[in-house]
């Protein structure tokens, strides 16, 4: 599943929405990252909110514009305290955190991918890169 979710009251709705349609004999993965050259304090809650509604969860690059991405990810791990730590991975490369992500799911499980939505491109360094966060799980998934 992918999805636009790239404020903190977007990402909580579309998380619980998902829980409250689980099973719970399925693990939800959610891959997750925030804009840089934008609010800096929404960096930690987006986290602490994916780790919490989360079975596991993936930190990473969206849009970095021109902030370094780590820099992004250490601000957003901020968020996450010590036992959300134990279910927390950061993949910097968001094509390589969605492939993280497709390895970690068994049968029936959920992998969402928050933050680009239909966005086609990877904004870096004032260049706009084709990146379809569809396309990309669709590969991996298929593969």
């Amino acid at each position: 599943m992918v999805d636009y979710a790239h404020t903190p009251d977007a990402l909580q709705n579309i998380l619980t929405t998902i829980n409250s349609l689980r099973s719970r004999n399925e693990k939800l993965i959610t891959v997750v990252g925030c804009g840089g050259n934008r609010d800096k304090t929404k960096r930690p809650v987006m986290a602490r909110i994916a780790g919490e509604l989360s079975d596991n969860l993936i930190l990473t690059s969206d849009n970095p514009r021109f902030e370094e991405p780590e820099e992004i990810i250490e601000d957003m791990y901020k968020g996450i305290d010590a036992v959300l730590k134990k279910k927390t991975l950061v993949v910097t490369d968001r094509r390589q955190a969605i492939n993280t992500a497709c390895k970690m799911a068994r049968e029936g499980d959920i992998i969402l991918v928050a933050g680009k939505g239909h966005e086609k491109y990877q904004e870096i360094k004032g260049v706009k890169h084709p990146f379809d966060d569809m396309d990309i799980l669709s590969q991996f998934l298929n593969e």
